[in-house]
Order: structure tokens, then sequence, then C-alpha cells
């Protein structure tokens, strides 16, 4: 029984050396998320972003705001994966027939 409980730990031990340089050179790569309370890579500020926060912090009132308008459906848009020429208003299918 010694010699199997050996193989066992053995074959444990393999797995984690494997797994553990698998992660390191993930991490190196580049292919891991940052960890909390790791500082990460820094992405540029998005305008876009911004605006969304604009229009967060105002409430009912950016309802009623061109601006806000404007960067919601820009934001909708971007979601969605549609394109300027894609979001243009489309005619609809009552439309089409007169």
């Amino acid at each position: 029984m010694e010699g199997k409980a050996m193989a066992r730990l053995m074959a444990i031990l393999f797995l984690a050396i494997v797994m553990t340089v698998t992660l390191i050179r993930m991490e190196r790569a580049g292919d891991l998320p940052p960890q909390p309370g790791r500082p990460g890579k820094s992405q540029p500020e998005d305008p876009l972003r911004a605006g969304q926060r604009r229009c967060q912090r105002m409430g009912e009132a950016a309802a009623e705001d061109a601006d806000c308008l404007r960067i919601w459906a820009e934001t909708r848009d971007r979601f969605l994966g549609r394109t300027r020429e894609d979001a243009s208003p489309a005619t609809t299918t009552t439309d089409k027939g007169r």
C-alpha cells in the first residue's frame, strides 16, 4: 500500500508544479485579470463613460437633456455593435408600404 500512496503523492505534486508554472506564465503574458489590490494596466478614460457619469448625476433631468439622449443612443449602439450607418433612423415596416 505504501507504493500506491507514494505514487498518488507524486502525481499530486507533479500536477501542483504544472499548475503553478502555468499560472506564472499566464501572468507574465498578461492573460490573467489583475488581482484585487494590485495595480492593473491603466486604460485611457473613455469620454463616453464620463458623459454617462454626468448624466447619471443629473437624475431625472437627464431625460430632457439633448447631450444625455445622444450619449445614451451612442452607448446603446456601441453595446449592440452597430456602426454609424447601421444606427441611422430606419423606416418602419408600416412606412415602407406607403
